[in-house]
């Protein structure tokens, strides 16, 4: 009811004036089987006296602050401890005037002031919650443990959902009640969903590995209903959201790799008491190196960005979480492109840069299959250019971000994260005092043009999901433990290193498409099931873009201090020969010769193998043209 606030309290007091006065004739009544003392003038003025005392101790005890909807043993325990005070109240105004009127009828007074009062709450309570069942989707909590009872409460007001029964996996809960709500052993989740009409399944195991939460999903998936999750442990106890927060199933869940525990001392070993600069600091990656760096206090974080916006982004969310922590870092936005190295080495000299993780790339495959030079000049001469900055300014540790695009790669952005690789690897040859390290690794879950936040929005808009072939494999990884494997890659190894983080099992991408279909309660629309609801639509394969990706080049890999972290062992140029060539790529580029840029680059110790002519975009028109 949408009444004031204030009526709302006059109803409630008007009500328990009511239920007092009820109390104590019918107390009477059944005491004495008569009227006599309520018709007593006196008697009646002493007890309105009374009534009003207990109005004033039950709003001193915080009963009409109690909302109807929510009372719970607060409320009850303010009863009755205000009816136990009018029955001494009356007690003192009976022995006052000489009334007639017993112990047992003022006992009687006081069960029923209690009872009447409690009984009427309780009734509207179940009443107001009762009137906006209908429009419910009915639940089954699966977990009835803490954090299961705790939604089970939070979903007590909930407009939305209504929770008729619990799963869990502990015998010892099975047959129990709790608030009403059976607890059911998995194996007859089925049977429950048929039994109540369950429309929505609710994990509430914050606390399961990621293993555990794979299993249980993949148990739960034929099931055809939308599965939700609350939010993780960490993000209850930190505060950061509630528990009836309720999110889709994380794709993390479905991979089922749990992260491991990080080494302390890789973490800081580059970082703490450091000033430490990252480029591209405004990316997927680049960001949130950022966010884990500043965790480990360095003495500055340099945030190097050519995007304006995406760097005042990170500025601020970084700074807010500098105040909210109480960190003591200074950080330094700084805006420029990697191409000019007079720029990177002017900052790193000023601020006495110490670490480098060099994020700054252009990574989209298609995009740069249509943008051959730019992507060229961005990925291979801005990381050449940064390392020389890195070099002259005495930098100590340069890190490269890699991708599993560059071992083998059939297309211009994994070759020229390979030419990128094969530069570092000479700069570390040619001179001591900067090391250099490379850290490759494949998807990483959330980025920009990750399948997976597209495969959602055409989800919400009903499809189809575009899929470029129906055997596409992927390796995936979240984003925050790839970037905390590469701080920790980068503490490791002695100049030249390529390390490979460990990416678990590849994953079938029409598999994952398919899960997320059915784990949003829909079915999948094909020529077995034309009446589904979501198509999977096979587009082919874009331009250089592989079938299934690789993180080694060769078979020789050697086990480092990480158990999730290996180091690789692979072919690399001389400085004289790698200057060489980036000479004469850098010529090329200049005259937009494409082909003499594909020439080298098919000649060079990459491995690149196209499976498509030269796609830039700028070239085939002009080609076209003439």
């Amino acid at each position: 009811m949408d009444w004031p606030r204030l009526l709302k309290r006059s109803v409630s007091i008007s009500i328990d004036t009511s239920i007092l006065f009820v109390s104590w004739v019918l107390a009477y009544y059944l005491r004495y089987d008569s009227f006599e003392l309520v018709k007593d003038e006196s008697f009646v003025l002493s007890f309105m006296a009374v009534t009003l005392a207990t109005i004033v101790v039950f709003s001193l005890l915080g009963l009409y602050k109690s909302v109807v909807r929510y009372i719970g043993l607060r409320s009850m325990v303010a009863i009755a401890a205000g009816s136990l005070f009018s029955g001494v109240l009356l007690n003192f105004a009976i022995d006052a005037n000489a009334f007639l009127y017993s112990l047992s009828g003022n006992l009687n007074y006081v069960f029923f002031a209690f009872t009447g009062i409690a009984g009427v709450r309780l009734l509207l309570r179940e009443l107001v919650t009762a009137s906006s069942r209908s429009a419910q989707h009915k639940v089954l909590i699966y977990g009835a443990g803490a954090s299961g009872r705790q939604l089970l409460l939070a979903l007590a007001s909930s407009v939305e959902f209504r929770a008729v029964a619990f799963v869990d996996d502990d015998p010892s809960f099975h047959g129990v009640m709790i608030r009403d709500v059976k607890v059911y052993s998995p194996d007859c989740i089925e049977a429950v969903i048929h039994k109540y009409g369950i429309s929505r399944i609710l994990l509430a195991v914050p606390s399961a590995s990621r293993g555990t939460r794979a299993k249980l999903i993949e148990r739960l998936e034929p099931l055809g209903l939308p599965v939700l999750t609350i939010p993780g442990m960490t993000d209850l106890v930190d505060g950061k959201m509630k528990i009836d927060e309720l999110q889709d199933v994380k794709i993390e869940d479905l991979l089922g790799r749990d992260a491991v525990t990080p080494i302390p001392s890789l973490l800081t070993a580059n970082i703490t008491g450091k000033v430490v600069m990252v480029t591209g600091a405004g990316g997927s990656i680049g960001s949130e190196l950022c966010r884990q760096i500043i965790l480990q206090s360095p003495l500055k974080l340099v945030l190097f960005e050519a995007s304006e916006f995406s760097l005042y982004e990170i500025d601020k969310e970084l700074s807010s979480t500098l105040t909210s922590k109480q960190l003591d870092v200074q950080l330094i936005p700084t805006l420029g492109t990697v191409l000019d190295q007079q720029r990177l080495q002017s900052i790193m000299q000023s601020y006495q840069v110490q670490t480098v993780y060099h994020a700054a790339a252009y990574k989209h495959v298609p995009l740069v299959e249509f943008n051959v030079i730019e992507g060229l000049r961005n990925n291979v001469f801005g990381t050449w250019h940064t390392a020389e900055a890195a070099i002259a300014s005495e930098v100590e540790t340069f890190v490269l971000i890699s991708t599993d695009k560059a071992v083998r790669p059939t297309n211009v952005m994994g070759t020229t994260k390979r030419l990128a690789e094969l530069t570092l690897q000479a700069l570390a040859k040619r001179q001591q005092n900067t090391r250099f390290c490379m850290v490759r690794f494949g998807n990483v879950l959330g980025s920009s043009g990750s399948v997976v936040p597209l495969f959602r929005k055409q989800i919400k808009k009903g499809g189809p999901i575009t899929l470029t072939h129906e055997d596409i494999t992927r390796y995936f990884m979240t984003i925050p433990e790839a970037a905390q494997l590469v701080i920790q890659a980068g503490a490791m190894g002695e100049g030249g290193d390529v390390f490979v983080l460990d990416m678990g099992e590849p994953v079938r991408i029409y598999d994952l498409a398919r899960k997320m279909v059915h784990l949003t309660g829909l079915e999948i629309k094909n020529k077995q099931n034309p009446q589904g609801d979501i198509e999977i639509k096979i587009t082919g394969l874009r331009p250089g873009e592989k079938l299934y990706e690789e993180l080694l080049i060769g078979e020789d890999e050697k086990p480092t201090r990480h158990p999730r972290i290996k180091a690789a062992n692979e072919v690399y140029l001389g400085w004289p020969e790698m200057q060489a060539l980036l000479s004469e790529l850098s010529e090329s580029a200049i005259n937009y010769d494409l082909e003499k840029v594909r020439t080298l680059m098919l000649n060079a110790p990459t491995g690149f193998a196209p499976t498509d002519g030269i796609c830039d975009l700028v070239w085939q028109s002009n080609k076209i043209s003439h």
